[in-house]
């Protein structure tokens, strides 16, 4: 029997193009944290364009709102190279003419080539919520789409509630896309509103549309209420969608829209549909961090595609074989989305995650150097400290192992005082330290100890290690490792600091005392940036 030929993953071919239509700008504004200024948008509009996606919807120019008006008047003058800008609003109302409505009015007054009109597609929302005729509905989607086709470009379809109604009346929902296909409708978009169908559902639905109208596009709008936005979007794209709507991260309204980091490389990647530029896909880890920054909110570590997790491995069975074999665990190189792979330190990993780490760091050590490494992080894990998240204190712990550490001072002394009289930086931190054979004595205020504490250290060494000019704490987290203790339970402290360069490092520290514990992560991460710039 002969042994298969090792083989990499191929490339798919790909056999049809998805238009991506990103709502990131309109949907993702829903989500219960965000608030997006004008820059914010434009910043986030010339992100998308430089990834590669095709529409980008940048709001609902309703009248009255400002900022909407504001950041389409500010967008003219951006230069997109790939995408094109369009604007969003809702057919006209019960009982107006289409020429006289303000609503459209509006939406013409962004002065985009594209925009995209939302109407009733169920009859339940057309006899409940509009409280009009099924005839009056569809002339209103007709009317209101033909006023538009005559004076942009591009009109698209968004089908509120299609599902929901094909489920209910299906006849209906196909007379409410004719009047739209009719009227000179570009795409039709049949919208999971309530995001509660499933895959199968959404797949059924979107054939019969399909059948109905072959020559028209049909594209797909889920929202993410079922967990399912993902799943339902390649389902009707398996049918015949050729556009799909969803924003970065999945941001939107309830529980979101569509996650366009996984929506766009599961087309590519897995299902064989061009959908970014050639070359884009890199980008995509990047653009994700990047509109979660902006929008204020933390990136899901657990996101698949692009989160710091997605290629992070903790099991020593699974990091053994990676580092025998790359992609044993992983369905794609994680470079390919401009993702990295992770090897987690932790109790469940063995001398494979260190031998890993050693050469991260670039350490050189034999393999019981290696054994004792691992057995030294079992049992420093075991009293609290976790490795998986501070490299840099795994980085200090093995070099010090390995006596290939020097410490660049040494702490004499220490004390903080609080006065709460003060209303401004009301903690005070007296420091003695050695360096080069000197001692300094420093006293510095701060917001809290850990920020008096960190500005006595800085004042202390700056004058001696210029290298720690920019250096900054990013980031600070607090864990009580055993509840049972009460007052006098084991902290755990994780500090993230960045330099000027942009350069980020984590540091551990484990202690009684919640003081105790921050000054060991702040002097790791002091020491870490020192030993760095030596070794330059």
């Amino acid at each position: 029997m002969k042994t298969p030929a090792k083989t990499r993953p191929r490339t798919p071919v790909l056999r049809a193009k998805v238009d991506v239509y990103d709502t990131t700008l309109r949907d993702g504004s829903q989500t219960q944290e965000i608030s997006y200024s004008v820059e914010d948008k434009l910043a986030i509009a010339e992100e998308l364009d430089a990834l590669g996606v095709d529409y980008i919807e940048g709001g609902w120019p309703a009248p009255g709102n400002a900022k909407e008006q504001a950041f389409f008047k500010a967008a003219r003058r951006l230069k997109f190279r790939h995408a094109r800008l369009a604007a969003f609003g809702s057919t006209r109302k019960v009982h107006e003419r289409a020429a006289t409505s303000a609503l459209l009015k509006g939406v013409l007054s962004a002065e985009t080539r594209d925009v995209c009109l939302v109407g009733k597609c169920s009859d339940f929302h057309v006899t409940d919520v509009l409280r009009t005729t099924l005839d009056e509905n569809l002339r209103i989607v007709s009317e209101s789409i033909a006023f538009m086709k005559r004076r942009r470009e591009r009109v698209f379809f968004d089908a509120e509630h299609f599902f929901d109604g094909f489920k209910r009346n299906p006849g209906y929902t196909l007379r409410v896309l004719s009047a739209a296909r009719d009227a000179g409708a570009d795409a039709l978009v049949l919208c999971d509103t309530n995001g509660g169908s499933l895959p199968n559902e959404i797949a059924f639905a979107t054939a019969e549309v399909r059948k109905a109208f072959p020559a028209t596009v049909i594209g797909v709008h889920t929202h993410n209420d079922g967990e399912l936005a993902v799943a339902n979007s390649l389902a009707a794209v398996s049918q015949g969608a050729r556009h799909v709507q969803g924003t970065i991260n999945g941001y939107g309204e309830r529980c979101g829209n569509a996650n366009l980091v996984s929506l766009i490389p599961d087309l590519t990647l897995k299902m064989g549909y061009a959908t970014l530029p050639e070359g884009r896909f890199a980008r995509l880890t990047a653009v994700s961090r990047f509109v979660a920054s902006v929008a204020n909110l933390t990136p899901s570590d657990h996101q698949p595609y692009s989160g710091t997790g997605a290629f992070a491995h903790k099991a020593g069975l699974h990091i053994d074989a990676l580092l025998k074999a790359p992609g044993s665990y992983e369905h794609i190189a994680p470079s390919v989305v401009g993702n990295t792979r992770r090897l987690l330190t932790s109790e469940q990993a063995g001398k494979a995650a260190i031998a890993g780490k050693l050469a991260d760091f670039r350490v050189q050590a034999g393999e019981e150097d290696a054994k004792a490494i691992t057995a030294l992080v079992k049992q420093r894990e075991a009293q609290g400290y976790q490795y998986e998240g501070a490299d840099a204190s795994l980085e200090l712990l093995t070099r010090r192992h390995l006596g290939r550490f020097r410490p660049a001072f040494k702490v004499l002394h220490w004390h903080v005082s609080v006065d709460r009289r003060q209303a401004i930086e009301p903690c005070e931190v007296s420091l003695k330290i050695e360096v080069g054979g000197r001692e300094e004595h420093t006293v510095a205020d701060g917001n809290g100890p850990v920020n008096a504490l960190d500005r006595a250290l800085r004042k202390a060494l700056l004058p001696h290690f210029p290298a720690l000019k920019g250096v900054e704490l990013a980031d600070f987290k607090v864990r009580v490792l055993d509840g049972k203790g009460g007052t006098s339970a084991r902290v755990r402290v994780l500090i993230e600091s960045r330099d000027a360069s942009g350069a980020v490092w984590s540091t551990v520290g484990v202690h009684e005392n919640i003081l105790e514990a921050c000054w060991e992560a702040l002097i790791e991460s002091v020491e870490y940036k020192l030993m760095k710039a030596n070794h330059k």
